[in-house]
């Protein structure tokens, strides 16, 4: 059990105030002094800003105390103040941001303070800043937010759902169009714009054919479907920033019995993950649970990926449901259920849901996929 564990510090509700509340709690459980966000997910998760700096220095601080201030390029100063952010401390082209980070820095104490960052800051950025401050000791804030993060408030779950809703619609009405003779891409464009055209904002689509299935990662490319092919489609948009992420296994035309039979396999590991969730019950057993069904089958060394990842703000964030992570999941928690089978030169599959922890179990945000492998 680790300190914040121990400290059981929990967002009260999703408004910014609230918050920044629920992080100066933590950071004050953690013994840290300030945090120093970059992230235009974590400044829009805890101050409703999500400009992005790119190349340029910015950092929105918040102060174990109350206290929270920006520096950022002028270019943002208006936007920062729309966000209700009131000690702006901006900077131009030309100008030196570090000057500005050390004059924060003194007015907060922070010479030889614990500081927790973004875990996606910048490399740049955090050298020059531990440059500055030699004395400071700067650490990984990731694990802190994610604390917050993962417990979703109602109003975020019903953006979840709404996500998660477009998603599975727009595949429905892909079902009706996609055929042997299209490519990939094609199939990748139809379900954007489907998403896009249900009021989602599209984020990412994987169209994977035949024996590009066997690589979980593929890029949509100009690969034919063909008669036969079992085709992967994982895909997903967001609303209001909150994400979805759904996959679907289909045949086109005809199915071998080797595919019928794996997928049968995957959906059966699918169901016995979600079957394992509930409060308080360790990530890795919900892992194990799937992992079990699809190892038993002969199949376990075809399954090289966790079972799933954490979503909401963004696409992959805490808590993972993995192998080695004895973290219990908690109602509000948000996760994809992922299983998969990719046999190399043949295809693959894989079937993932959405899923929340609820007091009696989990609900899936996701509609049911189906028990045997689809042929269009």
């Amino acid at each position: 059990m680790t300190r914040f564990e121990s400290a059981k510090i929990i967002p009260m509700s999703s408004t910014a105030p609230s918050r920044l509340l629920s992080l100066n709690s933590a950071l004050d459980a953690w013994g840290i002094d300030a945090f120093l966000a970059w992230h235009p997910v974590t400044m829009g998760y805890l101050h409703n800003f999500h400009e992005g700096a790119i190349e340029r220095f910015m950092a929105l601080g918040l102060h174990r105390d109350g206290r929270s201030a920006i520096i950022c390029p002028s270019l943002s100063a208006t936007q920062a103040a729309r966000a209700g952010i009131k000690d702006i401390r901006s900077w131009r082209d030309g100008e030196d941001p570090l000057a500005l980070f050390m004059q924060l820095a003194e007015e907060w104490n922070l010479k030889s303070a614990i500081i927790a960052v973004d875990d996606e800051m910048p490399a740049h950025m955090l050298l020059a800043m531990q440059m500055a401050l030699p004395a400071a000791l700067f650490r990984t804030g990731g694990e802190i937010l994610g604390s917050l993060m993962r417990v979703k408030a109602e109003d975020e779950l019903n953006l979840m759902r709404r996500a998660a809703r477009i998603a599975d619609d727009a595949y429905v009405s892909l079902l009706g169009s996609v055929k042997a003779g299209m490519t990939e891409r094609q199939v990748d464009h139809i379900l954007r714009n489907e998403m896009a055209r249900l009021g989602g904002e599209p984020t990412f689509c994987i169209i994977a054919a035949g024996a590009n299935g066997a690589e979980p990662h593929h890029l949509s490319d100009d690969t034919v479907l063909t008669d036969g092919d079992v085709v992967i489609m994982d895909f997903g948009c967001h609303v209001e920033g909150y994400q979805s992420d759904v996959t679907r296994t289909i045949a086109i035309g005809s199915a071998s019995d080797e595919a019928k039979k794996v997928y049968r396999i995957v959906y059966d590991a699918h169901m016995a993950g979600r079957r394992a969730i509930g409060p308080s019950v360790p990530a890795e057993q919900i892992d194990a649970a799937a992992r079990e069904v699809i190892a038993n089958a002969g199949y376990g060394e075809y399954f090289m990926h966790r079972l799933g990842h954490g979503i909401g703000r963004k696409g992959h964030e805490e808590p993972f449901i993995i192998a080695g992570n004895a973290s219990p999941v908690e109602v509000g928690h948000c996760f994809s259920i992922e299983p998969g089978i990719y046999l190399p030169g043949k295809f693959g599959v894989r079937i993932e849901n959405i899923v929340t922890v609820t007091p009696d179990g989990h609900e899936s945000l996701n509609a049911e996929p189906p028990a045997e492998l689809p042929i269009v």
